[in-house]
């Protein structure tokens, strides 16, 4: 099939290292892995176009941000007609953004399926996170969009109750968790096969991540084993405070910082981890956490807060160990656990890499999605598909 990809927010730069950027790309590699064709439609690049996906049309987009409200149908109805003058597509497959309703309705126009995925509540995010105001174009927008779908994917099940708070009952949505490539940690070995203990995150510096109770449990853990380290990837608003913090307890000199960094060498930097973390506080978490998959499948054992997805799709002492979120403590004691039991380590890490080697490829992800078109709502059940 031939696939209209359209990523229209300035916000995720389609080829840029952010945790949205991957998966852009990554569902692009999986599209194609399965047979299919791309052309990526984007308002921004924001980076080197990876060497495997140079072959893959990259049409520039307008700022949709810019053109918002008055201009709002105007940069609609020229994306449309852009995307129509790169001939005709089997499927839509469109990133909802805040302004755009393009792609569905380019779907729609040709008598195509339109496939829209969700991957958070961006009218509310704006609101608690960037006091954005003047919304009510884009709640219009949201209405529209979710309904033009021929199906709605949303990462979680969270996300998929949102749109169908939005859309009404009516709406096709299916809750598929995000994926892995298993491939790209094939040559690393399992945790705990060095000495050391390097505690390894890796993501963008923001309060939601729980860096600060990452660090209050670092400091307990540093008291008792004397081999622990932190290894902290990606950057963000986030990385002065928590370093100050660090300062402050006199264990800036037991941290390695990389700042942000190509997704190319995420696999390097998780062979350099013995454990990692992923400790969200008490917050509502309805993403579906590209991280968590990445340590997985590259056979580390986990620790991470039991909320949103990660609760249903982990099972404790099997996949990881789940602690309550923002418990610095129990942070402390799992990560403790997991320095003194290499045994534990290597049990834990090996059913997290089957687990996303079985059910969390990126494949298996986009092949669920693609099979949303080809088959008729709840005539057959999906592994890893909730309606």
């Amino acid at each position: 099939m031939r696939i209209a990809y359209l990523s229209t927010d300035r916000g995720v730069p389609v080829y840029g290292t952010k945790g949205c950027s991957v998966h852009v790309q990554e569902m692009i590699r999986a599209f194609r892995r399965l047979g299919h064709s791309v052309t990526l439609f984007a308002a921004r690049a924001g980076g080197r176009t990876p060497e495997d996906l140079v072959d893959t049309p990259l049409v520039e987009l307008p700022d949709f941000a810019a053109a918002r409200p008055a201009s709002l149908a105007d940069a609609n109805d020229r994306t449309v007609g852009l995307i129509g003058r790169h001939g005709e597509f089997d499927v839509y497959y469109e990133r909802y953004a805040l302004w755009s309703y393009a792609g569905m309705s380019a779907a729609q126009l040709a008598g195509r399926p339109g496939i829209l995925e969700v991957n958070a509540p961006l009218i509310e995010e704006s609101l608690r996170y960037r006091s954005a105001t003047d919304l009510t174009g884009a709640e219009a927008v949201a209405e529209r969009v979710f309904g033009a779908a021929t199906a709605v994917v949303a990462v979680s099940e969270d996300v998929a109750r949102y749109v169908r708070g939005v859309a009404g009952a009516g709406v096709r949505v299916a809750a598929i968790p995000n994926g892995v490539d298993p491939q790209r940690f094939r040559h690393l070995r399992l945790a705990g096969a060095h000495e050391g203990f390097t505690i390894g995150f890796v993501g963008t510096m923001k309060p939601w991540h729980g860096l600060a109770s990452l660090v209050d449990a670092f400091e307990r853990v540093a008291t008792v084993v004397p081999a622990a380290r932190l290894l902290l990837v990606g950057d963000g608003p986030d990385r002065a405070p928590i370093a100050a913090r660090l300062a402050e307890r006199g264990l800036d000199h037991r941290v390695e910082w990389t700042g942000a960094v190509d997704p190319s060498a995420i696999p390097r930097l998780l062979a350099k981890m013995d454990v990692a973390v992923a400790p969200y506080p008490e917050q509502e978490c309805y993403f579906s956490p590209l991280k968590v998959f990445e340590y997985l499948a590259a056979g580390l054992p986990v620790v991470a807060s039991r909320v949103g997805q990660l609760a249903t799709l982990l099972i404790h002492e099997r996949h990881a160990l789940l602690v309550d979120p923002g418990n610095s403590m129990a942070l402390a004691a799992a990560l403790e656990r997991l320095a003194r039991d290499r045994p534990l380590r290597h049990r834990i890490a090996g059913g997290g890499r089957v687990l996303v080697e079985s059910e969390y490829t990126w494949e298996r992800t986009a092949s669920r999605i693609l099979q949303l078109v080809r088959t008729r709502p709840r005539t057959r059940a999906l592994s890893g598909v909730s309606y």
